[in-house]
């Protein structure tokens, strides 16, 4: 039986820049919901959310965690996600199975780099959101600039629904737009009481100008509304709510509230706009996907009485339950004992126990209805981005998508006994982590680990030996680079052999072509009649797929270009699906030589902010690590300095900024793009990395 009707869910996400105040704010919601009877502190390692060691330890959200609870009859599902970039995959996965999306702003710095990220990945996912304006209290905390930076650095357009009541040391609570009443906390330090009253007669002005641009705003994109409005007719406080979440629903707007979490202050009229603004299940559109035999495409709709289709988004290991697999429930229910059908995978999967998460904890649930967010014990085979579904009405949803690991060491056991362990432990962290990839250094043959970022690397070694019990040794990270080409080059592979009885034949023809950055990889048959059988085609791509690990300039993976299967032959009787993958590797291998192979190099977005004394050490570093300065600005009383570098030049930074600033500069980077690496710079690293290629006695 369904405990909330779905008019009364609310999958949210709590998504900011890193210390914007994320998990500060969800455990004042827990607090305030009845979930926690305590407040959890990130700086006490107390935190609900926190509930790795290394979160608690470092004081910062590595891992996203969901938990449920109760506001005004609503069910609240949320899902607090990191802030650090290199995190930024667990802040992709979540935004995907949510309907909408709490954004909090430090009151001090704005929009930062990360926000800007977080905005675009729910931009992609059409995520309604509302921004929470957050350390008002803070020194320096200016919301008009943060609103203004809300409209010029990602094009938003924010609705201030509320006036903040003070600011800094005078912050004391807000002034609703909307029903013309003051929030006032005072100096409560829990935040549990507050006094609601009428606006005074002082700030009676400014509020109802306010309130008409807001009315104005809002009119824009609700006729009704409008001509109230032209006719001067008073809009009651019921009917802007409407208009309010009309308007956010359609991402016409982004509706702004002010607070302090540390403080306690402003968490309850946040948690009001959570009911208030965001979506149900219901308010969203019908999930879209695709048929897994017929590929037409089908929608189920947010109701229990649909087949039931649900999302994998997340999967972690347990020492209990062996591997949980989060999910997100679209359509239908399901219960414990039944059987579903993985139409990714095309296995069947029992339901054998059902989890309501609150963090690491759980509680045993018997079913899950549709706009549920649970998760499921003992699974075998299941992944991030797989479908589950019921074999009588497959569907497949589009999947995951996750950004490429940027940075890369290689790993080594500490002992040989530590060698299988380490192996099965790897293959268990890239399960749960689809930015985690492990390959091998095409020269050396070492195990390479690659991930987003020195700190990402830094966990990953932390959890291998606490939880596991494996010990390795991590080199020093490299940049992971890319390679592509430049124009299109065709190439031959023939592969014929014969040692008695049936040989082997593989023949066919390539033709390279470029695509445009972050296209990744095309395969094309634009081969005419049964030049190669239609059965050998999936060879050939599965050959070209496999040459595209160790490019021809230096051995990194190729990307951004097609590969069109133009030509070819067959034979009768030594056709065989290994001669013609063999054979696609070696026409891939002679096009890409000729089609000008450049290396790729990844591009760092980066913000410094320190005393504007020391801008010119600042900008003169930049432009010794082949950085472009992108623009600069004051922000409370500091230089910004926007600049994009490669990462290859950006080792060890963190210490650069202390000493060029006395301590007092920081900085925040974030992954670009790839970018054509200059052609000095090309050489010196395919020289590098060949000085480091083994010595062989034929050579």
């Amino acid at each position: 039986m369904r405990s909330y009707p779905i008019e009364r869910v609310r999958n949210i996400g709590i998504m900011a820049h890193i210390d914007a105040g994320k998990t500060t704010t969800t455990e004042r919601i827990l607090f305030y919901t009845g979930m926690t009877y305590k407040m959890g502190e990130v700086d006490d390692g107390t935190a609900v959310m926190d509930w790795m060691v290394q979160e608690q330890e470092r004081g910062i959200t590595i891992t996203s965690a969901a938990t449920t609870c109760a506001w005004r009859d609503h069910r609240i599902n949320i899902i607090d996600t990191p802030g650090h970039v290199d995190f930024t995959a667990e802040v992709e996965r979540s935004l995907r199975v949510l309907d909408g999306a709490i954004a909090i702003l430090c009151g001090v710095g704005g929009v930062e780099p990360q926000s800007e990220t977080v905005w675009r990945q729910a931009d992609r996912y059409r995520v309604p959101r509302i921004v929470f304006i957050n350390k008002m209290d803070r020194i320096g905390a200016d919301p008009e600039r943060a609103v203004l930076q809300l409209r010029t650095r990602v094009a938003a357009k924010p609705l201030p629904i509320q006036i903040p009541l003070g600011r800094e040391d005078g912050f004391r609570g807000i002034i609703d737009l909307i029903d013309r009443k003051v929030y006032d906390w005072g100096r409560e330090i829990l935040g549990t009481e507050y006094v609601v009253r009428d606006v005074a007669d002082e700030d009676r002005e400014d509020v109802e100008r306010k309130r008409q641009d807001m009315l104005e705003m809002l009119s824009e994109h609700d006729d009704g509304l409008m001509q109230k409005y032209l006719d001067g007719v008073e809009v009651s406080a019921p009917e802007l709510r409407q208009a309010v979440r009309r308007a956010t629903l359609a991402l016409d707007v982004v509706p702004v509230l002010y607070g302090a979490s540390f403080r306690n202050k402003g968490v309850h009229p946040l948690l009001d706009a959570v009911v208030d603004y965001l979506p149900s299940p219901a308010d969203v559109r019908p999930v879209a996907g695709r048929h897994p035999r017929t590929e037409a495409e089908e929608t189920r709709p947010a109701s229990d009485e649909a087949p039931f289709s649900a999302l994998v988004f997340k999967t972690a290991s347990d020492t209990f339950l062996g591997n949980l697999a989060y999910f997100r429930v679209y359509s239908g229910k399901a219960k414990v004992g039944q059987a579903v059908y993985n139409s990714t995978k095309g296995e069947e999967e029992k339901l054998s126990r059902l989890l309501e998460m609150h963090a690491n904890k759980r509680k045993e649930i018997r079913e899950v209805h549709a706009g549920d967010i649970a998760a499921m014990g003992s699974t075998k085979n299941i992944s991030t981005g797989d479908t589950l579904c019921l074999k009588s009405h497959p569907l497949v949803l589009e999947s995951i998508r996750f950004p490429e690991p940027v940075i890369a060491a290689t790993i080594e056991p500490k002992t040989k006994a530590d060698h299988p362990k380490l192996a099965a432990t790897l293959a268990k962290l890239v399960r749960e982590d689809p930015t985690l990839k492990v390959g091998q250094d095409p020269m050396t043959g070492q195990t390479l680990l690659r991930g987003m970022g020195e700190l990402h690397l830094e966990i990953v070694m932390d959890r291998m030996e606490r939880e596991f019990g494996v010990r390795a040794n991590l080199g020093k990270p490299q940049v992971a680079y890319k390679e592509t080409i430049q124009a299109a080059a065709q190439g031959e592979g023939r592969y014929v052999r014969q040692a008695g009885g049936k040989g082997l034949y593989g023949h066919c023809v390539l033709r390279l072509e470029p695509l445009g950055r972050g296209r990744g990889f095309e395969f094309l048959d634009a081969t005419k009649g049964d030049v190669i059988p239609r059965e050998f085609v999936v060879d050939v791509e599965n050959g070209v797929r496999e040459a595209l690990e160790a490019g021809v300039v230096a051995g990194f993976p190729v990307t951004d270009l097609r590969a069109a299967l133009i030509g070819g032959s067959t034979h009768d009787v030594d056709a065989t699906p290994v001669a013609y993958k063999i054979a696609a590797t070696l026409a891939f291998r002679e096009a890409a030589k000729k089609a000008g192979p450049a290396l790729l190099e990844p591009l760092m977005k980066l913000e410094v902010v320190a005393p504007d004394e020391y801008l010119g050490d600042i900008v003169g570093d930049i432009n010794a690590r082949r950085g472009k300065i992108e623009g600069m600005e004051m922000r409370s009383g500091s230089r910004v300095v926007d600049a994009h570098v490669p990462l290859a030049e950006m080792f060890g930074y963190a210490t650069t900024v202390r000493t060029l600033t006395q301590g007092r500069g920081v900085f925040s980077m974030e992954f670009a793009r790839y970018e054509r690496t200059p052609a000095g710079v090309q050489e010196d690293i395919v020289a590098r990395i060949e000085g480091r290629r083994p010595f062989r006695a034929d050579a």
